[in-house]
């Protein structure tokens, strides 16, 4: 089952059985704008929980490199994603969508996020295997202030005093980090710099998350399966006579549409700046991950930078708590209103 059906499904159900259980106030009788926050920040913590799951994923997979696992992993999301539509009748409309498109104009700009989305994630299947992954993780880490840049001077958004605090003290983090290391990695550059294009420009497009992957998925499929058989040929033969590799590559398939899917999703429900500030989620999990599970290198003098990385979550956290409960106060008052009205 693809995350377009479960997507559906937790929409439906949240829909359905709001006047049976007991759900909280704020999704019973909070507004249409509400309840796609609420879906857009549970889309936001399940993709960066699986992002972090995806980043240990290629270690479970050697004698596999680095760049076969993208390669299959690639296939495998084809795969996974291709089947679903061909099962639930919905290829045909996500076809018709494309065939709306009319000009070179119009399809130049769907094709022009495709050569990013290749590249991260090749480097994110890449980097935890080859000892890039903290720099990696630093690159998600300056992610967000890139799409709260974006936000601002795109979309006119505004934030509030703790949400500025945040980007300052996760500013002051990473610029220390970068005058300890006299030096900015390559992996750190490339996600912060082309990642928030990539999902800028899908927002701007209007192009739905199934179809975009669609078109970026089978662009590729093509050249991966071109590179399997002329310069691994070695890596069909394992994956191919055992059933280990057929169900982790499976699995890979699943959860890389799951995670990318709902990432997407979360980022066209949400306020950019926001959506940007949740996405610090993603980075701390991928760090730890990389000390622990990956074992990459992590020096004592890094624990002020990184601290002052997670004084800015920490801001986050409090924000969050704070619309929460403005949230539920109004929709107290709401019910109050109601009441009296009855």
């Amino acid at each position: 089952m693809s995350i377009s059906m479960l997507s559906n499904i937790f929409t439906n159900t949240l829909a359905t059985t709001a006047a049976r259980l007991p759900l909280p106030a704020i999704w019973t009788a909070g507004n249409a704008q509400q309840r796609t926050l609420i879906l857009g920040v549970s889309f936001a913590i399940l993709s960066n929980v699986l992002f972090g799951v995806l980043y240990a994923y290629s270690s479970f997979l050697a004698p596999l490199s680095g760049t076969q696992v993208f390669i299959w992993r690639m296939l495998a999301m084809w795969a996974a994603l291709v089947g679903y539509l061909v099962v639930s009748g919905r290829l045909g409309l996500h076809i018709d969508k494309l065939k709306a498109l009319k000009g070179a104009k119009q399809w130049a700009w769907l094709l022009l996020p495709t050569p990013i989305f290749l590249s991260q994630f090749w480097l994110f299947m890449w980097a935890p295997v080859n000892g890039q992954g903290v720099q990696t993780a630093m690159g998600y880490f300056l992610f967000p202030l890139m799409m709260v840049v974006f936000g601002c001077v795109l979309f006119g958004e505004k934030l509030s005093r703790l949400q500025w605090l945040a980007v300052a003290f996760a500013a002051v983090g990473v610029g220390s980090e970068i005058v300890r290391t006299q030096s900015v990695s390559w992996a750190t550059l490339w996600v912060c710099g082309t990642y928030p294009v990539y999902y800028i420009l899908r927002r701007l497009q209007g192009i739905g998350a199934v179809t975009g992957l669609l078109v970026d998925l089978s662009i590729f499929a093509p050249f991966a399966l071109a590179y399997l058989f002329f310069f691994a040929p070695s890596s069909v033969a394992l994956v191919s006579g055992s059933g280990f590799f057929i169900m982790m590559l499976v699995g890979l398939g699943i959860l890389s549409v799951l995670a990318m899917k709902t990432n997407v999703d979360a980022s066209q429900m949400l306020p950019v700046n926001m959506y940007g500030m949740m996405s610090y989620l993603e980075p701390a999990l991928l760090f730890v991950l990389a000390i622990t599970v990956l074992g990459n290198p992590f020096e004592s003098s890094m624990i002020y930078s990184y601290g002052l990385i997670w004084l800015g979550i920490a801001c986050l956290v409090a924000h969050g708590i704070r619309q929460l409960r403005q949230a539920n106060s109004q929709t107290a008052t709401s019910l109050e209103e109601q009441t009296d009205c009855l």
